[in-house]
């Protein structure tokens, strides 16, 4: 019998790439995300490998969250791991210069999202006694920088998140990682610079980023471990950086 993974964040970048990587490797999928007609291409992509069920909802909506994930049928609530990669930066402001839109959505997203979600796949992961919840955070949660405050603020909040879900949920037998990121080339960089092409392209240039193939393949390392190990955290750059605002272009 196959796992049953669920996936926030599954149209894009991190996401997709990790949702195709275990669908390669028999493990079902639940997608979530936004966009239903790209959550449509990947359910006929993917459907010819595993079983698929998607979701299409906003996950910093918590009637959304709830209505969504109670459309699942008993066999589909067995979920064996928990991708929370839904998330994203918007604006790079100072702060007294910020739009508060865009902090409600950092917030609503990166925080208030993952919480929606794994309340109500932690409890059925805690009935079955065994299950692994992955949250996808940032080299921004573990150092802040200028112009970035409040999404830094954000995945601080992940980092202390996923600590306080390993305190409460290893008695239950669910493990609990957190990976951070440094530059990975997605969809990132549009979401923030509000899809100027130019200044999104500029963050990439002149050195080799992570891929989000690159954290689907640290995701799929940390859920494959032997059951007696947990990989709590786990941060992760590209070669040519050092630290969230230091690298070192060609």
């Amino acid at each position: 019998m196959n796992k049953i993974a669920l996936i926030t964040g599954a149209t894009s970048g991190i996401g997709e790439a990790t949702a195709k990587l275990f669908a390669r490797n028999n493990i079902d999928l639940i997608l979530c995300g936004r966009r239903k007609a790209k959550l449509d291409l990947l359910e006929r992509e993917l459907g010819e490998l595993v079983a698929i069920k998607s979701l299409s909802f906003d996950v910093g909506n918590r009637n959304e969250v709830i209505q969504s994930l109670e459309t699942l049928e008993p066999q589909w609530r067995k979920i064996d791991i928990l991708i929370n990669n839904a998330g994203g930066a918007h604006g790079l402001d100072l702060f007294i210069d910020g739009d508060i839109k865009d902090w409600e959505k950092m917030m609503d997203f990166n925080v208030k999202g993952l919480l929606y979600v794994s309340k109500i796949v932690a409890d059925w992961m805690i009935k079955r006694k065994s299950g692994h919840i992955i949250n996808i955070s940032s080299i921004a949660g573990k150092q802040v920088y200028s112009k970035g405050m409040v999404y830094c603020a954000s995945k601080s909040a992940v980092e202390s998140i996923s600590k306080g879900m390993r305190l409460e949920l290893v008695p239950h037998g669910i493990r609990v990682s957190n990976i951070a990121p440094g530059a990975v080339e997605t969809e990132f960089s549009l979401v923030r610079f509000k899809g100027n092409k130019e200044k999104a392209k500029a963050v990439y240039q002149n050195y080799t980023p992570l891929s989000a193939q690159d954290i689907a393949d640290s995701i799929y390392y940390c859920v494959n471990v032997p059951s007696h190990v947990q990989i709590a955290d786990m941060t992760i750059f590209p070669a040519s950086q050092s630290d969230a605002t230091t690298i070192h272009r060609q």
